[in-house]
């Protein structure tokens, strides 16, 4: 009985701690200073794990090479997605320079690697707690909007400043569900 009575008191004071903690102000939260390192692996680990349990299920579209899905996915990720990751020939923007953490440069071959096509998804979609990345699905965005934009991340990598260019131009614009259609 000792044993769960010494249990239940370091409980106790684990959560006392760790209330006393956050009360201090002792952790900067501020965007210009990065995490502690324990911190920064831990929240890393939480957000890959809970993205991929909540994108396990996910059908993918076949057709997510189509070039109108594609084209579409563009004129949507140049109006909605670029100030924080980037598109081809773009090395930094200025809003993406003061966000922490920072935010994949989805033009990158490493980001490319980095994501499959349901996690991109379930991330336009559902957004990220804690970061810049918006519940586009909050904002009036449809799947099918957000499948479009999946398909361009999934060339984003390989196609050239030009070719980018040309298929935001190709493209109808910023346009998603609910009518809300905006020019170049």
């Amino acid at each position: 009985m000792t044993t769960i009575k010494t249990l239940a008191v370091l409980v106790v004071l684990a959560a006392l701690a760790g209330v006393g903690f956050v009360y201090s102000g002792l952790y900067n939260i501020g965007a210009d200073s990065p995490h502690w390192p324990t911190t920064f692996a831990l929240v890393e680990t939480l957000r890959e794990r809970s993205i991929a349990a909540r994108a396990t299920g996910i059908e993918v579209p076949v057709d997510l090479d189509d070039r109108a899905r594609v084209r579409s996915g563009a004129g949507n990720y140049d109006a909605m997605c670029v100030a924080c990751h980037l598109k081809p020939g773009q090395d930094e923007s200025e809003i993406r320079r003061g966000l922490y953490p920072q935010p994949p440069n989805l033009a990158s071959p490493e980001a490319a690697a980095a994501s499959d096509p349901a996690s991109q998804f379930w991330v336009i979609k559902h957004g990220i707690k804690l970061t810049a990345m918006p519940a586009w699905s909050k904002a009036g965005v449809d799947d099918g909007t957000i499948w479009d934009m999946v398909a361009v991340l999934q060339e984003l990598p390989t196609l050239s400043a030009q070719e980018f260019d040309a298929l935001v131009e190709a493209s109808e614009g910023h346009s998603h569900a609910q009518g809300h259609d905006h020019d170049h």
